[in-house]
């Protein structure tokens, strides 16, 4: 049921849609959801930011994978342990931009006798990264539908992704890039029997929502045509409060648009906001400096050191009572 509950939900979330543009009700579905998507996934973002911003971190916890800065003619790994802001900088953009640590990570399995063999978990990392990098980039061309005129590097994005041009419209590699890395993180949780043990519903739910943002999208580009100059009108008049009818978009692109607003909602309370915890995280964005310098934990509450004698004093009468030597009788 975890795994078919989810897939329940989005196709629910789809068939409302349906109806409810059906039913006349283009305004709910194009204008308010999209407003009220915007307002929860950007007062949600920043709330959750805020809140981790303000937990305290006492220590430096940084999670390293190479030689520390220590003895002179020891090398230093500078990135996997780096010890001051350029090395942590260098770091954090290995592991927002290429997933380093998902591709350093290996799988481990019991082979025969119970003996404990590792293995490589590459295969997670590419699809990981595909997904990822896809999922950029298309959310990139996208902006193509809100300013006019379209800048260059968007417009360079687009025609690189489009560079294998064998249908009119151009065939976008991302839109296939997205989906094989979508099946795959689907069938990595499905077929595994230890993952799909530690898996939840919440872990589904979002790869159904992609997935059917997804398949919309390519519906509308290449198999169900729409009025593209209608859905530009309309999602240029979102962004300058203009609220025109536009007629003749289609239900699909409501359907389309509503996944949207469903996802923006649903992305500050997910596990989806790693997006933003991933700058914040103490085990990636601190240096090991701790042989360097010493880190006094600012929250320790102000204690009044006290001298051995000064504690005899208070407890000579009962340490003698109890046979503890004292220094003075």
């Amino acid at each position: 049921m975890k795994i078919i509950t989810p897939l329940i939900i989005v196709l629910v979330l789809i068939a409302l849609a349906y109806v409810g543009v059906m039913a006349g009700l283009t305004s709910l579905f194009g204008v308010v959801i999209p407003y009220i998507a915007l307002v929860v996934f950007l007062l949600g973002f920043v709330y959750k930011v805020v809140k981790w911003a303000q937990s305290p971190v006492p220590f430096r916890i940084p999670t390293t994978a190479g030689q520390q800065q220590s003895l002179p003619w020891i090398k230093q790994n500078k990135f996997d342990n780096p010890s001051n802001l350029v090395g942590v900088l260098v770091r954090m953009a290995l592991e927002v931009l290429l997933f380093r640590s998902l591709f350093r990570n290996t799988k481990a399995e019991l082979g025969n006798g119970a003996s404990l063999a590792y293995g490589s978990a590459k295969w997670l990392w590419l699809g990981g990264l595909v997904f990822h990098w896809s999922f950029l980039v298309i959310i990139i061309r996208h902006n193509r539908l809100f300013l006019e005129p379209v800048p260059a590097i968007i417009a360079l994005i687009e025609q690189f992704d489009g560079l294998f041009q064998v249908m009119v419209p151009a065939f976008y590699l991302t839109d296939a890039a997205i989906l094989v890395a979508l099946t795959y993180l689907f069938f990595r949780r499905v077929v595994s029997p230890q993952i799909k043990y530690i898996s939840l519903p919440a872990d589904y739910f979002p790869l159904y929502l992609i997935g059917a943002i997804a398949v919309t999208g390519i519906l509308m580009r290449y198999f169900i045509r729409v009025d593209v100059v209608a859905i530009k009108a309309l999602v240029r008049g979102l962004i300058t409060f203009d609220f025109s009818p536009q007629e003749g978009i289609g239900v699909l692109f409501y359907i389309h648009l509503f996944l949207v607003s469903i996802l923006a909602i649903y992305f500050p309370f997910s596990k989806l906001m790693h997006l933003g915890g991933v700058f914040l995280s103490p085990t990636r964005n601190l240096a090991s400096n701790n042989r360097m310098r010493r880190h006094i934990n600012p929250w320790n509450p102000d204690i009044k050191p006290r001298t051995y004698p000064e504690y005899e004093d208070e407890f000579r009468e009962k340490m003698k009572q109890v046979g503890l030597p004292v220094d003075k009788d």
